[in-house]
């Protein structure tokens, strides 16, 4: 009787560690795998920097403005995907600066507002790619500010958010033909700095930054056509709807856009990051992407340009940095 017992607790055992193996696999076979490789580019040409800016046109994208902790630069350069190679282009005319904000609207790249130093800045200067030459437009429609955000949509560019001594959440439209500006609705979520922005499906949308030194959540959309924002899903834990968006919020981080599809990496959230998510507008989903496998840094650039994402510049804090890195975004890591 008493080896019968045994046998009997044996089979239990057994029963139940199968069970248990059964109910991880079947986890570990639901697991989505992690995509995204990151490999390095030709090292930006100019001096390492952080707080620049950055926008594309005609399949290039061009980098300038920054600062190494100590000058605020002026000079701006060109970047070639298809030769990975730099051009230095024609200075910018502007006083040097950090933390501008720039768009590309109507075949020509935009820059204005940012920081030299002592003044905050509202002066906006028009680049033309076919002559390699600036030209100063019409002011910023808002006050002068630095860390604001800004989009294009329709060939027309938006700028929004940042900071004049106070926090912002005004929105402005400009109209290239007319050399114009025109204030919108303003923003739908709270006032912010350090803020990302992209578009999607000629919708912007602005998300993360801080306000009165809180992380901020809230992520909206704005319509050109309606003028209207619309809010999505907040970036918190949500156990009810089973997701979890609660390490998408920082502040300083980058951003561009592949294939209609938005990505925010690095930046700063109780410390500097190197994770990167990608959010499916379709869908209002993030996913979370191979962690970029540079140094950890805030005040980074980031543009798109066909299939591959790029992120360089940027400042560890202590360090200024001039590597480059492109993400294939639907690949697995080589590494």
């Amino acid at each position: 009787m008493k080896h019968t017992r045994v046998l009997l607790w044996l089979l239990l055992l057994l029963t139940c560690n199968f069970a248990l193996t059964s109910c991880s696999n079947d986890d570990d076979d639901t697991t989505e795998e992690v995509l995204g490789d990151w490999t390095t580019r030709s090292q930006f040409e100019g001096l390492a920097r952080n707080a620049a800016v950055s926008f594309t046109l005609n399949g290039k994208a061009y980098v300038g403005l920054g600062t190494d902790g100590v000058d605020r630069f002026k000079d701006f350069w060109e970047y070639t995907p298809a030769t990975n190679t730099w051009r230095q282009l024609a200075d910018f005319p502007g006083v040097g600066r950090i933390q501008a904000v720039a768009f590309a609207a109507g075949g020509k790249g935009y820059v204005g507002t940012g920081y030299d130093g002592v003044n905050k800045l509202r002066d906006f200067w028009q680049y033309d790619p076919t002559t390699n030459s600036w030209t100063r437009k019409a002011d910023f429609g808002g006050t002068a500010r630095y860390g604001a955000v800004a989009l294009s949509m329709e060939d027309k560019g938006y700028v929004g958010t940042g900071y004049d001594g106070n926090f912002k959440k005004d929105f402005w439209q400009y109209d290239p033909t007319a050399d114009q500006w025109t204030q919108k609705p303003s923003f739908g979520g709270n006032k912010r700095v350090g803020a990302v922005a992209f578009t999607l499906h000629e919708s912007g949308y602005i998300l993360a930054g801080t306000d009165n030194d809180l992380m901020l959540t809230d992520m909206w959309s704005y319509s050109p056509a309606t003028e209207q924002w619309t809010e999505r899903r907040a970036l918190v834990s949500n156990t009810d709807e089973d997701y979890d968006y609660s390490n998408v919020p920082r502040s300083s981080a980058s951003a561009f856009v592949v294939n209609n599809r938005g990505f925010v990496a690095l930046g700063t959230n109780g410390g500097y990051l190197t994770s990167c998510w990608e959010y499916n507008p379709d869908e209002d989903t993030w996913k979370v992407k191979t962690v970029f496998e540079g140094s950890a840094r805030i005040q980074a650039v980031g543009f798109g340009l066909g299939d591959y994402g790029y992120l360089g510049l940027g400042t560890t804090g202590t360090t200024r940095l001039d590597d480059f890195w492109q993400l294939a975004p639907d690949t697995e890591d080589a590494d």
